[in-house]
C-alpha cells in the first residue's frame, strides 16, 4: 500500500498523487482536502484525518475508508463501490447516488440521500449509525436508507423526512412515535420480510464497525415508502 502524507499538500496535488498510484493508497494528515477519491475505481483508499467536501464524488468502484469524520457531499453522484466513515459526515451525504453502499458510524447532516435513485441492477444503500438532520431522503427515487439511531435519545431523524419521496425505502430504528411526516410517504412498522431486505446492509455495517447486527434487528424499525395516492404533484404540469 502506497503511503502519502497530505500535510502541506493542496487538494489538487494530493489528488494527483492518489490517482497516479497503481496500488492501494493510505493518506495520512488529511485536513480538509476536497474531492478525495473522485471517480476512483479498482483500488482502496484509506484516509487518516478529515477529508473535505465531495469525498468519493462519482466513485465508480473500489473502497474509501475514513478513520475520522468527513465533510459535505460524501458520495456525490456515486456509481459503485463502498465508502466507510468511522466518524460523522456533513450535509448532502449520497446526493444523487445511483449505486454502491455508504456506511457511516456516527451521524450525518441535512439532506442525506437527496435525489438517490436506482436503475436495473443498481440499488444504492446508505446506513447511518447515529442520527440524521432534516430532509432525510428528500426526493428519494430509489435505493435504501437505514438509520440505526445507536445511542440516540429521541427520534434519530430531523424534520421533513421523505419530502417529495417517489421511490425507494427509508428504515428508521426507534421506539419513539414518528409524526409530522409529509403526505408523500406511507409509514408502517417494518415486517419480518421488510427487515430481511436490510439485513445484509446492517450485517456489513456491524462488520465494519465491530457492533452486533443481531441486536439491532430485534428492535422496532419503521419503514417509509412513497405514497402512490399522493405524489409530489407540485413539481409537474398537467394538461
Amino acid at each position: 500500500m502506497k503511503q502519502i502524507s497530505a500535510q502541506d499538500l493542496d487538494f489538487k496535488e494530493l489528488n494527483e498523487q492518489v490517482k497516479a498510484a497503481t496500488e492501494d493508497v493510505c493518506v495520512d494528515n488529511c485536513y480538509g482536502q476536497r474531492f478525495m477519491g473522485s471517480a476512483m475505481k479498482g483500488k482502496t483508499l484509506v484516509i487518516n484525518g478529515t477529508p473535505g467536501n465531495a469525498l468519493g464524488a462519482y466513485l465508480d468502484g473500489g473502497i474509501i475508508e475514513v478513520k475520522g469524520n468527513a465533510q459535505d457531499a460524501v458520495g456525490d453522484t456515486m456509481n459503485d463501490g463502498r465508502i466507510i466513515v468511522h466518524g460523522s459526515t456533513g450535509d448532502a451525504l449520497g446526493y444523487a447516488m445511483r449505486g454502491g453502499n455508504i456506511f457511516i458510524r456516527g451521524n450525518s447532516g441535512y439532506r442525506t440521500g437527496i435525489h438517490m435513485k436506482e436503475y436495473k441492477t443498481k440499488k444504492p444503500a446508505i446506513v447511518i449509525g447515529g442520527k440524521t438532520g432534516s430532509f432525510l431522503g428528500e426526493y428519494l427515487a430509489g435505493g435504501v436508507i437505514v438509520v440505526l439511531g445507536i445511542d440516540i435519545e429521541g427520534i434519530p431523524v430531523g424534520n421533513f423526512t421523505g419530502t417529495g419521496m417517489h421511490g425507494g425505502k427509508i428504515f428508521i430504528r426507534t421506539n419513539k412515535e414518528l409524526s409530522g411526516l409529509p403526505a408523500q410517504v406511507v409509514l408502517d412498522v417494518a415486517s419480518a420480510d421488510d427487515l430481511k431486505e436490510i439485513e445484509p446492509y446492517v450485517a456489513e455495517f456491524a462488520k465494519h464497525f465491530g457492533v452486533d447486527a443481531g441486536s439491532f434487528l430485534k428492535d422496532r424499525f419503521y419503514v417509509l415508502r412513497p405514497n402512490a395516492k399522493n405524489p409530489y404533484k407540485q413539481l409537474y404540469t398537467h394538461n
